[in-house]
């Protein structure tokens, strides 16, 4: 079985079985500075800067271009709007297939929200591993407040959900303002 194989296979076990995220709520998110494209351009994100405008969506999928990935982004692209309108910013993060996320992020990202390269330092950092070769990241996502401090996480291998779990998430934010 070869890596690409091996990699997909865990993915699919994964994508049934639902795991918590190793980030709770209330701890403070590590800020990182990630290289990655908006609009098919490249764009640098910086967790902090993107916090000073209000309280970010960060998820993080496994690899560009893999079935539930790409509905996943489609799925985002489709929220994003309303996201923005909540104050939100809203990210997506990946180990996987780092050198397609130019193309990703115009063709299924659609132009509407920015994908980074996540280095081996950040995935640490968030604990959002997979148990595969190559480094990918599990799918977590997080919603993260102004002021660092994490106010969701979830992790599922399942794209479904994670887009209305963050909106959730969002949206009790400001409704708390």
């Amino acid at each position: 079985m070869n890596r690409l194989t091996a990699g997909l296979a865990a993915l699919a076990v994964l994508a049934a079985t639902p795991a918590l995220a190793a980030l709770k709520p209330g701890d403070k998110a590590p800020d990182f500075t990630a290289p990655g494209a908006l609009a098919g351009k490249d764009f640098s994100f910086t967790l902090s800067k993107a916090l000073k405008k209000g309280p970010v969506v960060l998820y993080f999928f496994p690899a560009a271009y893999t079935s539930g990935c790409t509905a996943e982004a489609h799925e985002f692209a489709e929220a994003t709007p309303d996201f923005e309108k909540l104050g939100a910013t809203v990210i997506g993060v990946t180990a996987g297939n780092v050198d397609k996320i130019k193309d990703f992020s115009k063709e299924h990202c659609r132009d509407k929200f920015a994908v980074a390269a996540a280095s081996k330092e950040m995935i640490k950092s968030y604990d959002v591993a997979l148990p595969v070769p190559g480094g990918w990241s599990n799918r977590t996502s997080y919603v993260i407040a102004p002021d660092s401090k994490i106010l969701m996480a979830y992790t599922d291998g399942n794209f479904a959900g994670h887009v209305s779990k963050t909106m959730e998430a969002v949206k009790a934010y400001k409704a708390a303002k």
